[in-house]
């Protein structure tokens, strides 16, 4: 009966915890596209914010239907907290890797995702 608890919870949680994600909307020659994913991007999904919230790329032109965009995103990069395909906040551009920390952690702070 315990193991059947658990196995319940376990399968749960994971689709729980993956509900958000974190959009990197950028574009061919984006210099701080370049930068972030230098200094980011290998890290990224490692940390707890990167499990949390999984990071989905999509290009500037090219911008998908199932995501309610609060306004078109016109800057790259701009990373946007999305949950249940509803955008929640986001960032405008990079201005190096503590700042990006900084804001997304108020992202996930503002969207009650902590």
């Amino acid at each position: 009966m315990i193991r059947l608890f658990l196995s319940c919870i376990l399968w749960v949680f994971p689709m729980t915890a993956l509900s958000a994600e974190l959009v990197m909307v950028e574009q061919s020659g984006c210099h701080y596209c370049a930068k972030w994913n230098a200094e980011i991007s290998h890290i990224y999904p490692k940390t707890k914010e990167g499990q949390r919230a999984p990071l989905r790329r999509v290009d500037l032109r090219a911008l998908p239907d199932d995501i309610s965009f609060s306004s078109k995103p016109v800057f790259t990069p701009t990373f946007v907290l999305v949950e249940a395909g509803k955008e929640l906040g986001r960032i405008e551009g990079y201005g190096g890797d503590e700042f990006f920390w900084f804001l997304l952690n108020q992202l996930f702070e503002n969207g009650d995702l902590e």
